[in-house]
C-alpha cells in the first residue's frame, strides 16, 4: 500500500541556492541564484515558499527563516559532472552522468557538421556561433527571411538551435531540419544534449518575437529511470512543460505542453483537480532559466518567482491528503554572474503533504537521485540497476 497516491515533482528551472562544494571546478565559486536575486531586489515576498521552509535553506532579505514550517526541506548537491538541464533532470530520476555533453560555445560547430546539415536541409546556414536567441534574430533574421537561409546557433549549453520564421520557413520544414540535425549530432564527436527548434514571427529587426511552438529533440536517457519503472508497473507519468523533451518521452505516459511557467503551474493545478491518474506528475518551469537567467535579468527572475509563489498557493489548497509535493531545481543560473551560462550550485528540495504531522530541515543530500528513489519506494518499486540515490520516505512523518 503506497503512502501517497500521487506525487508532484516541480522543477523551478535554474533556481540554485549557492554553496556547491565543487563550484570552483566549474568557474562558479560564489554563484548564488536565489541569494543574489534576494539581495538585489527591493520588496521580494514569497510567503508560500517560505512556509515550506525555503528561507531555512537560504538566507533571504524580506523572507526570514520560520520555525514552524509546513513539511520538510533540505539542500541537494548534484553528483553528476555537469550543470545542464538534462544532466540535472536525469539525475533526479536516478541516472549518474560521468561525461558532460559537448559544447561548441567558443568556435561554433565544425565545418563538416555545417556542410552536412546544409546539404540535407537544402539551405545555406548563417550564424554558427554562441549567441542570445533574441540578439541573433535582430542580427540575422532579415537575412534568413529575405535570402532563404537558416540561422544555426548555440549557447553555453550543449545545444544546436535552429531559427525559423513561421511565415517564410514554416513549422513543418523547421521541425524536419531539426530532426536532420538531431540525426547528424548523434555522432560521438558532435553529440549535443539537445537540438532545439526556435520558431519566431515578425518580418523586420526590432519586431521579431519567438513563439511557443519551440520543440526540443533530446538524446534519449542512456538507461532506465524512475519514469520507466513507473510506466512498466502501470502507473501514470504526467509530464508538464519540457519533461517530455528532456527524457525524449522515455517513460512518459501523458505529455502536456506549456507556453509559460505560469501556464505550467496552472496545468499542474488542473492535474491536481483530476481523479483519473495515479503516479507521478513531473513538471518543468523553464521561464526562470530561458527568459531571465540566461539573459541576466535579475528583476525579471525575481518577479517570476513571485508569480510562481502565487500559483503555488493555489496548488497547495488543492492537494489531497494522499498527495506529496516536491519542489526543486536542476542547476543554478545566477543572473548577477558573468557570462550567460548555468552555474554550479546546490538546489532546494521542499517536501509537503496535507497529511504530514512533522516538519523541519533534513540533512543535505549528496545527489539529486533521492527524488526518484523516494518516488519509487513510495509505490513499492525497485529502481533499475546502476541508478543512484536513496529514499527520503522514512523521514517524512
Amino acid at each position: 500500500m503506497s503512502k501517497y497516491n500521487r506525487i508532484f515533482v516541480i522543477v523551478i528551472d535554474s533556481m540554485g541556492i549557492g554553496n556547491a562544494p565543487d563550484a570552483a571546478d566549474f568557474g562558479d565559486k560564489g554563484a548564488d541564484t536565489l541569494g543574489h536575486i534576494s539581495e538585489k531586489l527591493g520588496t521580494f515576498l514569497i510567503p508560500n515558499l517560505v512556509s515550506l521552509g525555503l528561507s531555512n535553506l537560504k538566507s533571504m532579505t524580506w523572507n526570514p527563516p520560520r520555525e514552524n514550517t509546513r513539511g520538510y526541506a533540505c539542500r541537494m548537491t548534484e553528483k553528476s559532472h555537469g550543470k545542464d538541464t538534462m544532466t540535472g533532470h536525469w539525475e533526479m530520476m536516478g541516472l549518474y552522468t560521468t561525461r558532460p555533453f559537448i559544447t561548441f560555445t567558443e568556435h561554433g560547430f565544425p565545418p563538416e557538421l555545417i556542410k552536412e546539415l546544409e546539404e540535407k536541409c537544402g539551405k545555406e546556414i548563417i550564424g554558427n556561433k554562441a549567441a542570445s536567441g533574441t540578439e541573433i534574430l535582430d542580427e540575422l533574421g532579415e537575412e534568413e527571411i529575405y535570402h532563404n537561409k537558416m540561422i544555426v546557433y548555440t549557447s553555453s549549453d550543449s545545444v544546436l538551435q535552429i531559427c525559423g520564421n513561421e511565415k517564410t520557413f514554416d513549422l513543418d520544414n523547421l521541425y524536419r531540419c531539426c530532426e536532420i540535425a538531431r540525426e547528424i549530432t548523434m555522432k560521438d564527436e558532435w553529440k549535443v544534449g539537445r537540438v532545439i527548434a526556435r520558431p519566431y514571427v515578425g518580418m523586420h529587426k526590432g519586431e521579431f518575437v519567438r513563439t511557443a511552438n519551440r520543440r526540443d529533440y533530446s538524446v534519449k536517457p542512456f538507461g532506465k529511470t524512475t519514469l520507466n519503472v513507473l510506466e512498466e508497473n502501470g502507473y501514470d507519468v504526467v509530464a508538464i512543460g519540457k519533461i517530455h523533451d528532456i527524457f525524449d518521452a522515455y517513460g512518459v505516459t501523458e505529455s502536456i505542453h506549456s507556453v509559460s511557467s505560469v501556464n505550467g503551474m496552472q496545468q499542474t493545478i488542473d492535474a491536481a483537480e483530476r481523479d483519473d491518474w495515479r503516479g507521478l506528475c513531473f513538471v518543468n518551469l523553464v521561464d526562470f532559466d530561458a527568459l531571465w537567467g540566461h539573459r541576466r535579468n535579475v528583476q525579471g527572475y525575481g518577479q517570476e518567482i513571485v508569480r510562481f509563489d502565487v500559483k503555488l498557493g493555489e496548488l497547495l489548497r488543492r492537494l489531497k491528503s494522499d498527495d506529496l509535493l516536491m519542489i526543486t531545481a536542476d542547476h543554478g543560473n545566477d543572473p548577477t554572474w558573468t557570462g550567460t551560462d548555468h552555474t554550479r550550485e546546490q538546489v532546494p528540495l521542499l517536501l509537503y503533504s496535507p497529511s504530514m504531522t512533522g516538519h523541519g530541515t533534513l540533512p543535505d543530500t549528496d545527489c539529486f537521485g533521492d527524488i526518484g528513489y523516494t518516488v519509487a519506494e513510495n509505490f513499492g518499486l525497485k529502481m533499475p540497476e546502476g541508478t543512484i540515490g536513496k529514499s527520503l520516505l522514512d523521514r517524512l512523518a
